[in-house]
């Protein structure tokens, strides 16, 4: 992480006024300053420092946790992601920022006295002197903003100790006493915007206005006074997340209370800057900083660094499958295969060691922190998985990572094999092979631009795939293909799997190219979905989707290959070889549970759709569903761009769609 720059509160000020981004610790007071890019407000954390001279240590008569105790740890945290930040250093006992200069050196402090020896007049002055340079940064700062966009609102963010109270006390508190009446509606709206916020634990997120605290610090005070069109919101927040009695912290809470003033602040501010300022943005997210921070970028380029190239289909999928599918014939269905694979080309113990080693923690954004985080556990998982590849560890693996059906999943399956065949498609039909395929599959890629391969191979069980390493598709060797089901691999395939891949290697972060964490279930969601809107989905091909969540339900309820297979086929009536193929998806690699997540991928995607909801941030690259929020967040402030390629059914729908029949079908999954 780069350190701050050291410079005077001069020397600040005149970056401020120059118009710089710059992060800066100020050399003679007490403050840290950030400044990412020029928006209409500010947010500070005068009270979260603990900082104290040498000389005022040698009398002062409180250790480092009495002190702690009134001071307002982590609430530099909470606003450590906004673009214009100001955390005070130093203790309030030191100089309090939040007294005016007569009353900020105290003598006494809630009923306890703060010094062993009395302080003489030169170490009085020097705190007082410290006092001073920061509000001239103060009025430096909030001056510039006011200047540029008419307008500025201060988030004056504290904490206090609520064990003290002997009543009720909201998690949040706006003074608002000293502000000008005029103000009034938006500090309802800001108390508003707390409120409907939410922590874990069930803490509750009510705001009160001039309730515990009626907004008379000084900071509020010096500004309100100098700036008529700068709103200060003085806003407390009781001390959940941590236990004031003992300093115990609670890391878990004080993340959720980051994302908790991101929200509010960011909303507050964008609708506070249409309303007052010459500030325009066409969306919120636009006031935070567009370029990612050097503690992302580093993040970013570890992890890919680590990961790239590593998917788990290229793995798990049997090098013998042919020798053991005339095995299993041979003996009539009654030997269970035994499949083997390419020998791992990772060392498991040291791919985790470095993972865990990326400095995630650095980032400073919670909701991006978040997105690696988890990224980075979900290849922990993917590393556990690959380890025990072959073994029958692998399933239990396979659950952590990709989960199970639940039973809203075999309710859809059992709805949609229950449905009477189509009639069309239970008629004879001529297959191609895989040189025609191969063809469908280039013209599918010329028609996105994409300079791709086609290889056609023995080492894999799907019919088609893409291997996204290497960008090219792989078909099965001696696969063949109805007109139909060709047209919907080629969209599946190349209209959201390539394209996908494709507008990942678009982005500036390399995040989107390894994948989110569990991005499976929403990109073959995704895939499935193009299908339909191509008009190419038949009933038999959302069957396929059924029976391999019949067959993972059965895989994880016990049943070995031979059993699920003859379930398949005798209970379910499927085609035999057809039955061994998809027997042979579930079970490869020792039980791979991710076939179910195709059905349930295509409801969520198929609700946004039907909702005419922007589905850009899932197209970026390989993305889940978990993280669209924070996807839409990072394209709109310009830290990931739109996808450059979109699937053609997507932006231009079959006419077929009309089919009552199968809208019937599709809006039946649940």
């Amino acid at each position: 992480m780069r350190k701050p720059l050291l410079l005077t509160s001069a020397e600040i000020i005149e970056r401020i006024r120059a118009g710089r981004d710059f992060e800066a610790e100020a050399t003679d007071t007490g403050l840290r300053i950030r400044i990412t890019d020029y928006v209409p407000f500010v947010c500070t954390a005068i009270h979260a420092g603990g900082r104290m001279r040498h000389e005022l240590q040698l009398k002062c008569a409180l250790d480092e946790f009495d002190r702690w105790q009134e001071e307002d740890p982590d609430t530099d945290t909470f606003i450590a992601a906004m673009p214009i930040t100001v955390v005070g250093l130093d203790s309030r006992y030191a100089y309090d920022l939040n007294r005016t200069p007569d009353q900020a050196v105290f003598d006494e402090a809630w009923g306890r006295k703060v010094w062993s020896r009395p302080l003489n007049r030169e170490e009085r002055q020097r705190s007082l002197a410290r006092h001073r340079r920061f509000y001239e940064v103060m009025a430096a700062l909030v001056g510039e903003i006011e200047r540029r966009f008419g307008g500025c609102v201060v988030y004056d963010i504290h904490s206090y100790n609520w064990k003290r109270w002997d009543r009720p006390v909201p998690t949040f508190n706006i003074g608002s006493e000293r502000l000008d009446p005029k103000w009034a509606p938006e500090v309802e709206a800001f108390a508003g915007l707390l409120a409907e916020q939410e922590l874990p634990h069930e803490i509750d997120t009510a705001c009160a206005v001039n309730d515990v605290f009626m907004g008379r610090g000084y900071n509020l005070a010096f500004i309100s006074e100098r700036f008529d069109q700068t709103l200060v919101l003085a806003t407390e927040v009781k001390k959940v997340y941590c236990d004031e009695e003992t300093g115990e912290r609670y890391p878990v809470i004080t993340r959720a209370l980051q994302q908790v003033f991101k929200q509010a602040i960011v909303s507050h501010a964008w609708a506070f800057a249409k309303r007052h300022t010459r500030y325009s943005s066409p969306e919120a997210a636009r006031l935070l900083s567009s370029e990612p921070t050097e503690q992302v970028l580093r993040v970013d380029a570890e992890l890919h660094q680590l990961v790239r190239g590593f998917e788990v289909l290229n793995h798990v999928n049997p090098i013998n499958v042919e020798r053991e599918r005339r095995a299993f014939f041979a003996s009539k269905g009654a030997t269970n295969p035994q499949f083997s694979y390419r020998p791992l080309q990772l060392e498991p113990f040291k791919l985790k060691r470095q993972l865990l080693r990326i400095p995630v923690e650095r980032i400073e954004d919670d909701s991006i922190r978040e997105l690696y985080e988890a990224t980075i556990s979900a290849y922990l998982d993917k590393v556990d998985l690959l380890a025990t590849l072959g073994s029958p560890n692998f399933l239990y693996n396979s659950l952590r990572y990709y989960g199970a059906p639940s039973d809203q999943d075999l309710k859809n399956a059992q709805y949609l094999l229950h449905l009477p065949e189509v009639e069309e498609e239970v008629r004879p039909e001529k297959r191609v092979g895989t040189d025609v395929a191969r063809q469908a599959f280039l013209e599918g890629m010329a028609h996105y631009g994409f300079q791709g391969k086609v290889q056609v191979t023995s080492r894999i069980v799907a019919d088609a795939m893409v291997n996204n390493a290497e960008r090219k598709v792989l078909l099965k060797k001696g696969a063949t293909f109805r007109p139909k089901e060709l047209r919907y691999l080629v969209h599946h395939e190349i209209g959201v799997h390539m394209v996908t891949t494709m507008n990942a290697a678009h982005q500036p972060l390399k995040l989107l190219s390894i994948g989110t964490r569990v991005a499976t279930r929403t990109q073959e969601g995704l895939a499935v979905l193009a299908e339909y809107l191509s008009g190419n989905t038949t009933l038999r091909r959302l069957k396929e989707l059924a029976y391999r969540v019949i067959a993972v339900d059965h895989m994880v309820g016990g049943a070995d290959f031979v059993e699920t297979y003859r379930h398949l086929t005798r209970e379910l009536e499927l085609e035999a070889h057809s039955a061994f193929s998809l027997t042979t998806r579930v079970y490869r690699g020792g039980g791979l549970t991710k076939d179910y997540l195709y059905l349930q991928g295509l409801r969520e995607v198929f609700e946004l759709w039907r909702n005419q909801e922007d589905l850009s941030p899932l197209l970026l690259g390989k993305c889940s569903m978990e993280f669209y929020d924070t996807l839409q967040e990072m394209m709109q402030r310009g830290l990931l761009h739109p996808p450059k390629y979109m699937p053609l059914p997507f932006t231009d729908p079959s006419p077929e769609l009309n089919d009552p029949l199968f809208d019937y079908i599709v809006t039946g999954i649940r």
